[in-house]
Parts: C-alpha cells; sequence; structure tokens
C-alpha cells in the first residue's frame, strides 16, 4: 500500500515543482528515473501476487485432497483401531483383576501369612535332615561295603593258602603210599618170575625196566623217568605194574603244572585199568587238576565219585576234605 501511495504522489510533486517554479531539468529527470524504477517494481510485485494467488490455489487444493484421504484412511483402520481398543480394555480388565487378587492377599492377616513362613521353614529343615541322614546312611553303607569286600580278598587269600597246604600236605601222604604201592609190586613181579619157569624172562625184564623209570623219577629226572614210563607202557601194556606207569605219567604232568594233559593221562589209568589200584588215585587226582583249572563242578564230581565208590580208599578221606575246601 505505500508502493502505491508513492506512485501517486510522485507525480503531484513534479506538478507542484512545475507550478512553482523550482524544478530544474537535472531534477526532472531524476524524478523520471524513479517513476520508471517504481513502474518496474510495481509490475514485479503484480507478478508476484499473481504467483501466490497461483501457489494459494493449487494449496487449497492439495489441502482438500489431503483432508479427503485422511477421512477415506479413518473410515477403513475403524475397525482395527476397535478391535484394538477391545484388547486393549480386556487387558486392563485383566490387570486389574490380577490388581485386586494381590490386594486381597495383602488385606490376608499376618498370622496366616506367618503360619505358611514357618511351614515352609519346617518343611525345609526336615528335608535338609533326611538329606544328611540319608547321606550318612551311604557312608556307612560304602564302610560295610569296603570292610566286607576287605574281609572277602582275606578269606580269599586265607582259602587260597589252605587249599595250597592242603594240597602238599595230600601230596606228601599220596607219595609214599605210591612207594610202596611199587614196590610191592616189584616184589610181587620177582616172585612171580621165580614160581614161573616159563615166564621167568618177562616179568623180571618189566620189573627191571619199571625199577629203573621210577629210580628216574625219585632222583628228579622226570622227563627222563616220563618217556620210561611210556617205553615201559609200550612194551608192557597190560602187566600188574602198567597202572602204576600210567599213573606215574600223569604225575610227572602235573608236576609240570600241565593239568590238562594230566588229567588225559589220569583217564587212561581209569579206562585201561579199571581194575587196578591206581584208580581211586587218578580219580582224585583228575579232581584237583579240574580245580587248579578252575573247573569246581568237574572237581566235585570226581571228588564225590571216590568217596561213593571207594570208601575204603585212602584217598576217600582226603577227598572229603578237599570237598569241604571246595564249598
Amino acid at each position: 500500500m505505500k508502493k502505491k501511495h508513492w506512485i501517486h504522489v510522485v507525480p503531484l510533486a513534479l506538478v507542484v515543482m512545475l507550478l512553482f517554479g523550482c524544478a530544474n531539468t537535472e531534477d526532472v529527470q531524476i524524478l523520471d528515473r524513479e517513476n520508471r524504477h517504481l513502474s518496474s517494481q510495481l509490475s514485479a510485485m503484480q507478478r508476484e501476487m499473481a504467483s501466490l494467488k497461483t501457489d494459494q490455489a493449487a494449496a487449497q487444493k492439495q489441502y482438500q485432497k489431503d483432508v479427503a484421504d485422511l477421512r477415506k484412511e479413518s473410515g477403513t483402520s475403524r475397525a482395527d483401531l476397535s478391535l484394538r481398543v477391545d484388547n486393549l480394555q480386556s487387558e486392563v480388565r485383566t490387570l486389574g483383576a490380577g490388581v485386586e487378587e494381590y490386594k486381597d492377599f495383602v488385606k490376608r492377616p499376618s498370622k496366616e501369612i506367618e503360619q505358611v513362613r514357618t511351614d515352609t521353614t519346617s518343611r525345609t529343615r526336615s528335608l535338609e535332615e533326611r538329606l544328611r541322614a540319608s547321606d550318612e546312611r551311604l557312608r556307612a553303607s560304602e564302610e560295610k561295603t569296603r570292610m566286607l569286600e576287605e574281609r572277602t580278598r582275606k578269606l580269599e587269600d586265607r582259602d587260597k593258602e589252605m587249599e595250597a597246604r592242603l594240597l602238599k600236605t595230600i601230596d606228601d601222604r599220596v607219595k609214599p603210599l605210591d612207594s610202596k604201592i611199587d614196590q610191592m609190586a616189584l616184589k610181587q613181579s620177582g616172585r612171580e618170575g621165580e614160581t614161573s619157569s616159563e615166564k621167568k624172562t618177562s616179568p623180571t625184564t618189566a620189573a627191571v625196566l619199571y625199577k629203573d623209570a621210577y629210580e628216574a623219577y625219585q632222583k628228579g629226572d622226570v622227563e627222563g623217568s616220563r618217556r620210561k614210563f611210556e617205553s615201559f607202557l609200550g612194551q608192557y601194556p597190560n602187566t600188574e605194574l602198567s597202572d602204576n606207569a600210567q599213573f606215574w605219567v600223569g604225575e610227572i604232568y602235573f608236576q609240570k603244572k600241565d593239568y590238562e594233559r594230566s588229567i588225559l593221562e589220569y583217564e587212561k589209568v581209569v579206562t585201561k585199568y579199571p581194575e587196578g589200584d591206581k584208580v581211586p588215585a587218578a580219580l582224585f587226582k583228575q579232581a584237583l587238576a579240574f580245580s587248579e583249572l578252575g573247573d569246581k563242578t568237574n572237581a566235585r564230581n570226581l571228588l564225590r565219585r571216590v568217596v561213593e565208590r571207594y570208601p575204603t580208599s585212602d584217598q576217600a578221606d582226603m577227598a572229603k576234605k578237599k570237598l569241604e575246601a571246595l564249598k
């Protein structure tokens, strides 16, 4: 508005200056330039206002469009918003119920809460005591198990020692008996050789061979003795000394701790010479060999066989003692 006011004032001032004769040519030129400048500014301002009106109209249209879009979006999301509101209200109700329950719990008498605490403490203490008692029983049981294992080991060691002593005692008793039997057999063979002129050479020769093998055994030459006894059996398999020779072959393998082979050799005494006087000793030594191999079942069966079939033999008493040791 001020610019428009100056546009009207300037020409008026020119007129006044001309009327009063106070203006000169230079002043007129200056005023003319200012007038043109002002006219130019006016045109620019008019263009600017026109542009502003155009922008205002476009902004108004955009505003109307945004309002319409917003209304549409509000209409489409109203259902979702309602559902969210319902869910939120449900959660609020749940939370409210929880708060009410908490308020009720807080309002309970202090005695009831204290009773709950007391019961809990009592149960905890009882459980701890039971756990301690259980640990003590477990330690006592472990200690008892350890003591039993130690006693078992001692008993096993004692049984092994007693068994070894029993075997030695049995061997010590058996060897003199076998020696006496062999000497009697040798004498008997010698007498038979002297009384029978037709068979004088054979029994005497057999007795000499047997005596040579037996003396080698007594001197400790067990391998030489075994070969001589086997040679004797090859030449005289059915004499009165043959069962003795076969028994000593089994004895040699037993002393060498070849228990399996000794069992086979003792079995030949039982099967080849069932009527011979070495059968109880062979059965008894078979039982001892099975025992050394850890086969207690066969050992007990053979010992019972000795006791039942040969109750009056020296081996029967030894078999009874061995059976007691194998229980």
